[in-house]
């Protein structure tokens, strides 16, 4: 009865979805008639055309519908099984891999609102002028010789040009500061920058018109921290009276491919909130003048932070002149999935090859380098075109005048305005006052004599770069025909950069990916910390836990924050400075790992601690410890072995996620007869496994176990371990090819001399076919019993035989990479257990393991992939894995920008193969009508699609020489370095193959949660010794539930207070909506969570807490809307990221 009831109630919501869409279709493609009145008879073409339209668009809304429908058929058919069956275990015996542990039956179906739909299908009709996408397929990538502008043309003009309205110059002084490359971040502002500053202070003040430019906060904040007041004063009065201007303002200029857009926003952050408390300023232009190419994800957040305008410069040199020739230089940069204009932020893209002076005056270095008066005769360097500059005297100043001036007009002659930049600086310029004094003298000598000779109809004085831009703003104000700007509208991104010839940045993207996998393993330690410590602030300002509130513990928040700020400098995580400069980054990150432990530690334990108080009793010494141990900076992480005794200790484990997550947690124990119970007291389920000391001899005295923990959103969950005689773990079986065991101790181990047939692991949803090799072979969807091959293979790459070979920055390979050859078979080892089920194999520079959980939910969902690489005996190599599908991807693929949004490629047969090589923060996809196979990310590297259905990721370089880019070395410090991944195949329902060429996708809700889920793993912390007086709660749950799917919290960051020394109250809430796919069954996914159109009520979402008010801001906290004021509901757009101002009591 109960069955049929349930039917009859989803057999009617289904009809009443089906009406409400038909009508909300109707309702959108209602016939807008013209307001003229027509002559009867005639049926204009424009309303013929419209009508089509109209139709067109019902029959995307009918396709869309089927789409919803058919989503809905899924959850309803996932409903009523999990109602007929119950729980239900799959049967088999168990080496084969047992029956999955399954979860409560609710939690095997997705809701997601219909209209969170429409987004994906919508976003696919593109509204730009200019589509980068299409750029790359017009231009012919060839590279003439340009004349003195080598890789332009000749720009010509007439003198009378300027005679109506007279050309305007804004002459920047600026200064680019390395925060570390040859030398490390002190020693440069020891050696340079503090000078620099200390000269500024004086020499812009000898003279109200000169001015000048800085942007890294990291530098300027360790200058400000040791000078005098006076000194203070100078700046801020410098900074009113528009003399000096912060651009960008974040902590570091910060690389644009390897970076995620968590830390992004972080050193954004940090660097507005030092401006903000410090100096009172908001920066308002963003310069960007040398990351090795730019991602449409950083022109967002700067338009969130409240900017308008933008630079940019390292562009590769073919789009600089494809540009140049469209006068396309400067136009509004518009995010690829942006329907109408909210993201759209003025950029201007530097034309020449270097922001140094001799590429910013003109397009001729040779007479721009006569105007860097640093290069005088006498100093310490020259031209290298062989003329020296003169000193402006009135003997040679009307000549010098015009030469100059004659650059000038031609650089003008590729922008839409009169207006025209020159930039006047290099790296780390301005140190010695003589420079001050040659550089500004001197132009103030030829602007005085410019600006007196009308014939020349110029106005040419110092600025900062928002005075270039505000009398571009007004230039376009008055050229605007009917509201419509001079300038066009840019989608798409500028990677992968080359700066001449086949010389492309794409070595960048993977050079020393020890660095890049501790980068991100930073990040989601400083989340969890971030997170855990407002919530446990808030309980101590409530308990008055003296203890918690005078510890150090904000303090050791805020360098972390700047460590992981610093890192993301373009030479940091890019992997391109000198050895012992990318030794102080890693004990930088590294001395902040250790520190946030600590943080999430005691948070984590006044969170769980019955009585608050005892706190005090508990605190002196980290009581709750990480499970991971990471011995110094350039090492793998080991974890902790937990010793056990008949006195339980406390096993606490946090989900730093906010949905609720079913995980495995393991960790190492001292004794086999080991017992984890619940809070209540209730036993679990383990599975115990081998820890293994070599590749054949397995630990007497650690033991792994695992378990299946069901986590509150954001929560805290306790559990128990003691020793106990009648702990009954699912032992794992092990059997090794081509290899012996030692001991097998307690374990059921088996060792065959070769593999006879193939190997295979399986869970509820996939089974795997490995090779004899023990490399995988072929995924078989259980639903189905489709068999995919996706083959797993490994690959080198040489470097070429050229004068110009590889390096830090550089990928020049030797032709296709070649296969990776072993002479004998591999030592294979299979486990197979109740919770997971791995093959492992031990190649000479790779130990490759694939896992496969046996869970139900989103890690069963997906495999899971390690690999421990070590090239340090190699020469001249790069080791690459490729999966090979059988999906027709054909020449696209697509790579994901920054962890935020996803950008399709093409592989282009006219470029070379270096040039199809981009950047991947966190996913990368190959798909077909029929299937998507994403390779999910846990560390940034390169990666390509050189044929139909294949992903190639480099995981590793070790390269012999220098590429001739300044850093003087090859990259030769390479460690063991451990590279994590997840591979999940989709099946997907496509109408339309022709959608595809767009310039548009996006992750299905499944993939984000995986790569959330990769990203974010379950900390787990032990208490360092066992506690009978030690009382915890069974858990902390701060949400009353899960967010929206399609909700991510990225941060919850305390904000210092206004004033030293009070305690912090406020904290930044930043929340990112992310746009899906819906075009893939959602079936069993374990998502606790539906998608409610971006709606949050604020009242809802707290449990522990009531919020005091929620404000919203600016991204970067800098700005408040007009009408901020306390709101009671989030509602988010798809993609958006937003800020608000968050207080709780």
């Amino acid at each position: 009865m109960k069955l049929s009831r349930q039917f009859t109630v989803f057999g009617s919501a289904i009809f009443c979805v089906v009406i409400f869409s038909l009508y909300l279709m109707l309702d959108r493609g209602h016939l807008d008639y013209p307001k003229s009145p027509r002559h009867e008879g005639s049926f204009p073409q424009g309303q013929l055309s419209m009508l089509q339209e109209k139709i067109d668009h019902l029959e995307r809304l009918l396709a869309e519908n089927n789409e919803i429908i058919s989503n809905i058929r899924d959850s309803v058919i996932n409903l009523s099984e999990s109602v007929e069956d119950g729980p239900k275990s799959s049967q088999g015996n168990f080496s084969q891999g047992a029956g999955s542990p399954l979860l409560p039956s609710k939690q095997l179906s997705l809701t997601v609102d219909p209209e969170d739909c429409l987004f994906a299908s919508q976003s696919r009709s593109q509204n730009s002028d200019v589509q980068m996408l299409d750029v790359y397929s017009l231009i012919p990538f060839d590279n003439p010789d340009g004349g003195v502008w080598k890789q332009g043309f000749d720009i010509t003009y007439k003198s009378n040009e300027w005679d109506t309205k007279p050309l305007q110059v804004f002459v920047v002084p600026h200064s680019h500061n390395d925060p570390g490359w040859l030398k490390t971040f002190d020693d440069y502002f020891r050696e340079k920058t503090q000078y620099i500053f200390n000269n500024m202070v004086v020499k812009l003040k000898e003279d109200p018109r000169r001015k000048f430019i800085w942007s890294e906060i990291s530098y300027l904040s360790k200058w400000w921290d040791n000078i005098d007041t006076q000194k203070k004063d100078a700046v801020k009065s410098l900074l009113e009276n528009g003399q000096f201007e912060i651009v960008t303002g974040g902590w570091v200029m910060p690389d644009e491919a390897a970076a995620h857009y968590f830390a992004l926003i972080d050193q954004l952050i940090e660097g507005h909130q030092w401006l903000e408390k410090n100096l009172g300023v908001k920066p308002r232009s963003g310069w960007a003048i040398d990351p090795f190419g730019y991602s449409p994800t950083m022109a967002y957040l700067l338009r969130r932070a409240g900017f308008s305008h933008m630079l940019i410069q390292r562009v590769h040199y073919s789009i600089k002149k494809h540009f140049s020739l469209h006068k396309t230089l400067e136009f509004f940069w518009r995010q690829n999935w942006d329907l109408g204009s909210v993201t759209d932020i003025f950029c201007h893209m530097m034309p020449f090859y270097s922001y140094d002076i001799p590429h910013t005056c003109g397009p001729d270095p040779k007479i721009c380098c006569q105007f860097d008066f640093k290069r005088l005769p006498g100093g310490r360097f020259g031209c290298p075109w062989g003329v020296p500059p003169e000193t402006i005297y009135p003997g040679n100043v009307q000549n010098r005048a015009e030469m100059l001036l004659d650059q000038y007009r031609k650089k003008s002659k590729l922008f839409r305005t009169t207006v025209v930049l020159a930039p006047l600086g290099d790296d780390f310029r301005y140190c010695e006052r003589t420079e001050w004094d040659y550089q500004f003298k001197n132009y103030q000598l030829l602007f005085d004599y410019m600006n007196s000779q009308p014939r020349y109809n110029v106005k040419i004085q110092f600025g900062t770069l928002s005075d270039y831009f505000d009398a571009v703003d007004k230039e376009d104000a008055a050229n605007r025909k009917n509201s419509q700007s001079i300038f066009p509208v840019v989608s798409g991104d500028f990677f992968t950069y080359a700066d001449r010839d086949d010389h492309y940045w794409s070595g960048y993207f993977t050079s020393r990916p020890f660095y890049k996998r501790m980068d991100r393993i930073l990040e989601s330690n400083l989340r969890a910390a971030e997170i855990l410590y407002y919530f446990a602030l808030k309980q101590a300002q409530k308990h008055k836990i003296s203890a918690f509130l005078s510890s150090s513990h904000y303090t050791m928040l805020t360098e972390a924050r700047r460590n992981l700020g610093l890192f993301q400098h373009h030479d940091a995580i890019t992997g391109t400075a000198k050895d012992w400069v990318v030794v102080d980054y890693g004990t930088r990150l590294f001395h902040s790992l250790m520190n946030l432990k600590k943080i999430i530690g005691y948070s984590a334990l006044l969170l769980i601690l019955k009585d608050k108080h005892s706190y005090e009793s508990y605190s002196s010494d980290t009581l709750l410890e990480m499970d991971l141990i990471q011995k110094s900076q350039g090492s793998l992480p080991q974890k902790y072995i937990i010793e056990l005794s008949a006195n339980p200790r406390y096993l606490v484990v946090y989900n730093p996620s906010e949905q609720e997550r079913n995980s495995m947690v393991s960790v190492y124990v001292s004794s086999p007869t080991v017992q984890v119970s619940s809070a209540s007291g209730k036993p679990v389920e383990i599975q115990m496994s081998a820890v293994w000391e070599t590749t054949s001899t397995i630990s007497q005295t650690a033991y792994e176990i695992s378990f299946l923990a069901q986590m509150p959103p954001l929560g805290l969950k306790v559990y128990t371990l003691l020793k106990s005689t009648s702990s009954n773990p699912h032992l794992a079986e092990y059997i090794l090819y081509n290899g012996n065991i030692e001991n097998k101790g307690i374990f059921n181990m088996k060792t065959i001399k070769s593999a006879k047939e193939d190997i295979t692991l399986e869970n509820s949803f996939i089974k795997l076919r490995f090779g004899q090799s023990g490399l995988m072979e072929e995924m078989i969807n259980k639903e189905d019993g489709k068999h995919h091959e996706v083959k797993v293979q490994f690959a080198w790459y040489g470097t070429t035989s050229k004068k110009d070979k590889s390096g830090a920055y550089l990928f020049l390979p030797d032709g296709e990479a070649k296969p990776y050859i072993y002479t004998t078979q591999p030592l294979v080892r299979v486990q197979r257990g109740r919770f997971y089920s791995d093959v492992t194999c031990f190649f000479e520079h790779v130990t490759h393991s694939v896992r496969l959980y046996n869970v139900q939910g989103i890690d069963g969902q997906s495999v899971e992939v390690s690999n421990i690489v070590d090239i340090r005996k190699e020469y001249n190599r790069e080791i690459a894995m490729r999966i090979s599908s059988g999906i027709n991807s054909q020449n696209r693929f697509y790579t994901d920008l920054n962890g935020y949004q996803i950008q399709p490629r093409v592989t282009m047969s006219k470029l070379p193969l270096q040039a199809n090589v981009y950047p991947m923060t966190t996913m990368a996809y190959i798909q077909d009508a029929e299937h998507r196979l994403t390779l999910l990310s846990a560390q940034s590297l390169g990666v390509s699609s050189l044929k139909s259905g294949q992903i190639e990721v480099i995981m590793d370089r070790r390269l012999m020489q220098d590429d001739n880019r300044g850093l003087e070395q090859g990259v030769l410090d390479n460690k063991i370095t451990a590279n994590l991944f997840r591979i999940l195949l989709e099946k997907r329902t496509v109408v339309n193959m022709e959608e595809e060429k767009k310039a548009v996708s996006y992750p299905s809700l499944l993939s984000h949660m995986t790569s959330s889920f990769l990203n974010h793993p379950v900390f787990s912390m032990t208490a360092k010794t066992p506690m009978p007086t030690l009382q915890l709660l069974g858990e902390f749950s701060p949400l009353l539930s899960s967010l929206p799917c399609d909700i991510h919290l990225v941060n919850l960051r305390t904000i210092q207070s206004k004033v030293d020394g009070k305690h912090p109250n406020e904290a930044a809430l930043i929340l990112h909506r992310k746009g899906f796919d819906c075009r893939f069954p959602s079936r069993g996914t374990g998502l606790l969570c539906s998608t409610t159109q971006g709606k949050i009520s604020v009242q809802k979402l707290l449990n522990k807490f009531t919020v005091a008010s929620l404000i919203p801001s600016s991204l970067s906290l800098l700005h408040s809307p007009a009408d901020a004021r306390n709101i009671s509901e989030i509602n988010l757009s798809p993609m958006e990221i937003s800020t608000f101002r968050i207080q709780l009591r």
